[in-house]
């Protein structure tokens, strides 16, 4: 079965969101390292993810451009010059969800965010994520995520819809004020006693993954909330915002969450090329147990109902 909103034909969901390929400029300008290179000279170093013939084609088609006009193969850019590469953009897809609004104000927006969808645009993501979707399905722009939560977590988004009230809520964060709480489904028995777990944080881009050896202070406060001897429910009230922070930290309390497979197991050999990318990827793809339960700052909190594996 295949379902398709009639007025948005940019989504196919059919076990799974799947974007419908779409052409796409992609804007880059000139930097002074890159001046004195001739325009396919400067793709094939820069952007090696395509042979050498590929870029020689799109310059004599013009699907490289530079300052919005055909140039030859030889030509050498100058610096600050605007280059354009028009692309046929194939998107991942991501779980079959729709994104809920739980809250519509004048100024403020909260939503249920699905696992594997994106908050904004970011690497081969565009349409496929929650400001994109909410802009196509409910005609709402411009969209401010106040915050962010890992493309397979679940839960409360807060995104204001103006610039101010963004400003508003960064300056809350940023001094302090704002209470997260996050739910998590975890390996084993956690304790009944309250747990805090202070251990500083150090990600790796490259590898995609944090470890607690050292880097940035951070503290993350854990409470149980049921347990059936095999997995329990815990709270996790992160005080600091680093990325992966509650993963990690609940890995080192030795009850990591029960299906994420990058830190449940150590069989990750940090030299090998492959093992950050053993994660299955695609719609098919199961969520993390971990939620955005609830935000609250001065005057205002916002919530989020329970996953079902909660």
């Amino acid at each position: 079965i295949v379902w398709q909103t009639p007025a948005n034909p940019d989504y196919i969901v059919r076990n799974g969101r799947f974007v419908r390929p779409y052409y796409f400029e992609f804007i880059a300008h000139v930097k002074n390292r890159w001046a004195g290179k001739t325009i396919v000279d400067l793709f094939a170093e820069e952007f090696k993810g395509r042979p050498y013939e590929y870029y020689v084609s799109a310059v004599k088609c013009g699907r490289i451009q530079v300052d919005g006009e055909m140039v030859p193969v030889s030509y050498v850019v100058k610096s600050s010059q605007k280059i354009s590469h028009f692309l046929h953009r194939h998107e991942p897809p991501v779980m079959a969800c729709d994104v809920p609004i739980l809250h519509k104000e004048p100024d403020v927006l909260t939503v249920c965010k699905p696992a594997s969808v994106p908050v904004h645009p970011c690497g081969q993501y565009r349409k496929n994520t929650v400001v994109g979707i909410l802009q196509a399905e409910h005609g709402l722009a411009p969209l401010f995520p106040v915050h962010r939560l890992d493309r397979l977590v679940s839960g409360l988004l807060i995104i204001a819809r103006n610039a101010t009230k963004a400003d508003s809520f960064r300056q809350e964060i940023e001094a302090g004020l704002v209470k997260k709480q996050y739910i998590a489904k975890v390996v084993g028995e956690f304790p009944e006693d309250e747990i805090i777990v202070d251990a500083n944080i150090d990600y790796n881009a490259r590898e995609g993954r944090s470890t607690a050896e050292k880097g940035k202070v951070a503290s993350t406060k854990f409470t149980r909330i049921s347990s059936n001897g095999t997995h329990s429910i815990v709270l996790c009230e992160p005080v600091t915002g680093r990325t992966h922070q509650i993963r990690v930290h609940l890995q080192s309390s030795g009850h990591p969450i029960a299906n994420d497979m990058l830190y449940i197991s150590f069989r990750i050999d940090p030299m090998c090329t492959n093992c950050p990318n053993l994660a299955p990827k695609g719609y098919d793809e199961e969520g993390l147990w971990l939620h955005c339960m609830r935000y609250s700052g001065p005057g205002w909190t916002y919530e989020c109902p329970y996953p079902d594996w909660a």
